[in-house]
């Protein structure tokens, strides 16, 4: 009954993404990064022709969880094993397409309820197994993965099963809910009775409300609804200490906040079986409008008087030049988004607004509530909007991205399959320095390209304004060197974005987390002493590192 994504990619079988109808696309592609979008895709190998290591559960250990959640509920065979080993990150991909599996896990076990989870948890510190939780499998960071040296037994502790909205408590407008429930699932069970939790990342199909908290996620709609750090109010979380279950309260002054502690974990101190976390009832009108700002400067100006002032919009957004282009090339012809290319657009841009085409950017605002509260926040937007010399195009194209905004990963498997790479890294930093930041990690990123020798390009959008700051996303993509393996010119660009946010003043990650990816950097981030503190939270709570060992610091 719990349904996984390919073993080899992004999504489900049969969903891929396609360029055909997207005229601007391959000329785009190839002229920022000489990525042939017409080459002949690389086949994607047939698992049955890797060899995958067998398991080395012993046969005790395996009856000991048959005995805990079900012998139904046990799995060794090759495809749950590969499927569990990692993630979705870009490295992932490639390593598992080459057939590199890593240390795979033994066994795949899946708990359908608390007790189960308990019980399957005692199993592994008995036997001094370790035992890594698997919500959608969605992670970019090797959050999911056993250091490879590993000689225990390995488990990965599939919460599939548990995707339940337990109770809806409408009076303080909390939900009780299962950690292993996909944002699909939560969602369609809250839709039903008129509610929603209002938290929407790109991974939403693919991830769940266990993996949103243990890797302190943030939504498309978080300028509206909080990051699911705002929206959990309470957890229940399976330790080796026993069930850790925080009060079902709107705040409390009771020390350290164990369930800040519960949030960004990692499955560190355990795994979490439940969460109540804030819904919503669902919006009377919801609409997103597009808009053009003549830079990217203006463009973050705009953002920051919007964070400032009484509007209260659901999505704050606004790209790059060049993700501007990018997200114009792929749009289809003749769409809502196309038409933003049209002689009309331009001639009004360049010609009445003085604008400069190349450097010209693209926003997405977006307004949820009810009727009176959009068109107040709505005219609230549009003075701020025409005070930075931007102008709106209307809702066609917000509409259509809001439609296709769970898309974007599967363009990540399409270009892997001709040879290249792409991948993300985000942050956030202060208004003050986000204009600085970007520069520098634009910078940063053009100089490792340059370093190892490749055509590559990469840009980026804010996505999610505070009172404070903001995030900004970064995306890139290249065509790997043929004198040197993909992976090592990756890391070389990667590495280079990554510290280009802590030398601005920037934070490792805004919400893909720390996992095994981005831990090099946890002392820069959180201090040596801040590290050290969070190391002996997890060395308290797991003396024997048996959960996720390895994972956000060492």
């Amino acid at each position: 009954m719990v349904e996984h994504m390919k073993w080899w990619g992004w999504g489900q079988e049969g969903v891929a993404f396609h360029h055909e109808d997207k005229p601007g696309l391959a000329p785009f592609a190839l002229k920022m990064a000489g990525i042939d979008f017409n080459a002949p895709p690389v086949q994607v190998p047939e698992l049955s022709d890797l060899t995958v290591p067998p398991s080395q559960a012993p046969d005790a250990l395996r009856a000991a969880f048959a005995g805990a959640v079900g012998a139904e509920h046990v799995h060794d065979d090759d495809l749950d094993r590969v499927v569990h080993a990692y993630g979705k990150s870009m490295r992932d991909l490639v390593r598992i397409r080459r057939g590199d599996f890593g240390r795979l896990p033994d066994l795949v076990v899946y708990p359908g309820t608390e007790a189960e989870t308990e019980a399957a948890l005692r199993v592994a510190l008995e036997a001094d197994a370790v035992l890594i939780p698997f919500g959608g499998g969605s992670n970019i960071v090797g959050s999911l993965e056993a250091p490879r040296e590993e000689t225990r037994p390995v488990v990965s502790l599939d919460m599939g099963r548990m995707r339940l909205l337990l109770s809806l408590d409408e009076t303080s407008q909390t939900a009780r809910i299962q950690a292993g429930a996909l944002g699909p699932d939560l969602e369609d069970q809250l839709n039903a009775r008129g509610w929603t939790i209002g938290h929407f990342p790109d991974s939403f199909k693919h991830s769940t409300l266990g993996g949103w908290i243990a890797t302190r996620s943030s939504g498309m709609q978080s300028d509206r609804f909080g990051d699911i750090a705002d929206i959990t109010r309470a957890v229940r979380v399976v330790t080796p200490y026993g069930v850790v279950a925080t009060a079902e309260v709107p705040v409390q002054s009771a020390g350290p906040s164990v369930r800040e502690m519960v949030l960004g974990s990692e499955g560190r101190l355990g795994i979490i079986t439940e969460a109540t976390v804030q819904v919503h009832r669902q919006a009377e009108e919801r609409v997103i409008q597009a808009y053009f700002f003549p830079d990217y400067a203006s463009g973050l100006k705009a953002m920051h008087d919007i964070a400032a002032s009484d509007a209260s919009p659901s999505i704050t957004r606004v790209s790059d030049a060049m993700e501007t282009q990018f997200t114009l090339a792929t749009s289809k012809k003749g769409s809502a988004l196309g038409q933003l290319l049209n002689k009309g657009v331009q001639l009004y841009a360049s010609k009445r607004k003085g604008f400069d085409l190349s450097q010209m950017c693209l926003s997405f605002i977006g307004y949820e509530g009810s009727a009176l509260h959009v068109r107040r926040t709505k005219a609230l937007v549009g003075e701020i909007v025409k005070k930075h010399g931007g102008f709106g195009v209307g809702s066609g194209p917000g509409t259509l991205y809001d439609q296709k905004k769970f898309d974007t990963p599967y363009i990540r498997d399409f270009i892997l399959d001709r040879g290249a790479y792409g991948d993300v890294s985000e942050t956030s930093s202060s208004w003050a320095t986000l204009k600085t930041v970007h520069d520098n990690v634009v910078a940063a990123a053009q100089k490792a390209f340059a370093e190892v020798g490749i055509k590559g390009f990469v840009f980026c959008h804010l996505s999610h304004s505070y009172h404070s700051g903001a995030c900004q996303y970064f995306t890139f993509a290249f065509q790997p060197p043929t004198d040197r393996d993909g992976l090592e010119a990756y890391d070389v660009v990667k590495g280079a974005i990554q510290q280009a946010f802590i030398d601005n003043g920037g934070t490792l990650s805004h919400h893909h987390a720390v996992g095994r990816e981005h831990k090099r950097w946890i002392e820069e981030d959180l201090s040596p002493a801040g590290a050290r503190i969070v190391g002996s939270l997890f060395a308290g709570v797991d003396p024997g590192r048996n959960l996720n060992p390895g994972a956000v610091v060492d």
